[in-house]
């Protein structure tokens, strides 16, 4: 019988920094932003990753990284294909889960709320500012779907590149940008010994109500 691999003494400490109430700002938005920055000043590899968690109506969760491309105080953004398997689920299911991790600075940032669509305009200028072999991406794949092999895929690629050589490449209607509305943020700092700092800002009305959280 195979021997089973035992990974529970693979542990390390967490000394990286603390967290408490004083230093927090009232604004989670805010808060985020200043993470954000040290994230990236600190050259974090894809610092602005992020797990995208859904449910759909099955019941079963689903994750999976996409990219943050913008944020402000309306929420966080993001694109991808409508019919793929996150699309399908924020369709039946519009609530969703954010989680960034830097490891290196041991920080993690939870946000939960309601997804909704961003306008047509807001996607169509996002589309139009990427490369052109991601737009061409975009077009020829149908995301979550099978496919017969990679080289087919390519083949499409390369039948699309041919046939927008002189025309514009535009978004198409399956494609195009989500804003999750946050409604719970939750700030990590790890710490020695997993006594961890963990502080929450709930919504109440238009204010944030911060508590600290037992690690």
């Amino acid at each position: 019988m195979k021997k089973q691999q035992d990974t529970r003494n693979v542990r390390r400490d967490y000394l990286h920094g603390q967290l408490s109430k004083e230093n927090l700002d009232q604004d989670p938005v805010r808060q985020f932003g200043h993470w954000m920055h040290d994230a990236v000043e600190a050259e974090i590899t894809d610092a602005t990753c992020m797990t995208l968690a859904t449910c759909g109506d099955d019941g079963m969760p689903a994750a999976r990284i996409v990219l943050l491309k913008h944020h402000d105080e309306t929420g966080f953004c993001w694109y991808t294909h409508y019919q793929s398997t996150k699309g399908i689920q924020l369709q039946q299911n519009p609530k969703a889960s954010l989680l960034f991790y830097w490891r290196e600075m041991d920080r993690q940032i939870r946000i939960s709320g309601v997804v909704e669509k961003l306008p047509a305009e807001t996607s169509d200028h996002y589309f139009d500012s990427r490369p052109i072999e991601s737009r061409i991406g975009a077009i020829v794949s149908q995301q979550s779907q099978p496919i017969k092999s990679r080289q087919a895929l390519l083949q499409q690629v390369e039948q699309q590149t041919q046939s927008s050589e002189n025309a514009a490449v535009k978004r198409p209607d399956y494609w195009g940008g989500y804003r999750l509305k946050p409604s719970e943020f939750e700030f990590w700092q790890g710490r020695e010994d997993r006594l961890h700092d963990r502080f929450r800002y709930l919504k109440n009305d238009h204010h944030w109500k911060i508590e600290r959280l037992a690690p």
